[in-house]
């Protein structure tokens, strides 16, 4: 319903905002990610949003990028995920952080956000697979970072009949920087060696 507010800055209180667009003033939840690169009060901004209708409330949540509102909108689907818990998390991880974590399965940086446990770390882990793939960071010119290279080496063991439980350790082991191809040799001689 509401898919984005351009106005004034009038106040910052994290995690709310208040943002006035034509003399209103709407007030919109964001992720400390946004939170902390919008412009000072009474500078413009434009915030993404995404509305939530409930019975007892109308909130308001606004990001500065398509890959945070896409990720909020991958968690607030999953069963027991509500947009809080959702802006929590990306409050707490970037999205190429999120990206990266689920797509090695390191449910450990996950716990780390207030209000997410092994249980419900593991359950997002699960429920997100390959559902930020987008979410991966590319670097300069549209190469891929570690985190994308990663991805897409893991991708390569399962389709080589690797299962997740050999390969992610694999990739895990593996140092920063490597090429694709680089990445899919030293993680086959690891598991060469088991």
């Amino acid at each position: 319903m509401i898919g984005r507010l351009t106005g004034i800055l009038l106040e910052k209180q994290p995690p709310q905002v208040v943002v006035d667009v034509a003399g209103v003033g709407y007030e919109v939840d964001v992720p400390m990610s946004s939170f902390y690169n919008l412009p000072a009060t009474g500078e413009r901004v434009s915030l993404i949003t995404h509305f939530v209708v409930r019975e007892d409330a109308q909130q308001l949540f606004g990001f500065l990028t398509h890959k945070e509102r896409e990720a909020f909108r991958a968690l607030i689907r999953i069963s027991g995920v509500g947009p809080k818990l959702a802006l929590s998390v990306l409050s707490g991880l970037s999205v190429d952080d999120l990206a990266q974590c689920v797509v090695m399965q390191d449910a450990g940086r996950l716990t780390r956000v207030p209000g997410i446990g092994k249980k419900t770390a593991e359950r997002l882990l699960l429920e997100l697979k390959g559902k930020l793939a987008d979410a991966l960071p590319t670097g300069p010119g549209g190469a891929p970072t570690s985190a994308g290279v990663a991805a897409d080496a893991l991708n390569a063991l399962l389709a080589l009949g690797y299962s997740d439980k050999e390969a992610v350790p694999a990739i895990k082991q593996l140092p920063e920087g490597l090429s694709l191809e680089e990445s899919i040799r030293q993680a086959l001689k690891l598991l060469a060696k088991k």
